[in-house]
């Protein structure tokens, strides 16, 4: 996928999370939001997976999986919270998603404050 296209489609994905932010406010678990962009997507004829394991490797050996929220469309991974604030170890785990799934752009998205935080990460591979 080029660049603008991708571009489009963290646009598209920001602004149905906007939705489901601003129809559930703050305060749930990460689970309902998740529900909610699914139903989202869903309607959009967006393409996605949820709940996807990653297969984690050290040089040749893989030592375990990671549960990652979403991968829209083959190409964005997308992580979701619903925390006071994020933190940088939060960053450092969709990036480290990121190299694991050997994906280029991530968006970690806070439901958890009453306006919606968005971080967008571009993994250098």
């Amino acid at each position: 996928m080029k660049e603008e296209e991708i571009n489009k489609l963290t646009e598209k994905i920001i602004g149905l999370a906007i939705k489901v932010h601003k129809t559930l406010g703050p305060g749930f678990v990460e689970k309902i939001y998740e529900k909610a962009l699914v139903y989202e997507f869903k309607k959009a004829s967006i393409d996605f997976q949820s709940q996807l394991q990653l297969k984690i490797k050290y040089e040749e050996l893989e030592i375990g999986n990671q549960k990652v929220d979403f991968i829209v469309e083959d190409t964005v991974l997308l992580e979701l919270k619903s925390a006071s604030r994020l933190i940088p170890v939060f960053e450092s785990q969709l990036l480290s998603y990121l190299k694991a799934s050997g994906k280029k752009v991530g968006l970690l998205l806070n439901f958890g404050r009453k306006r919606m935080e968005i971080r967008r990460m571009v993994n250098r591979l």
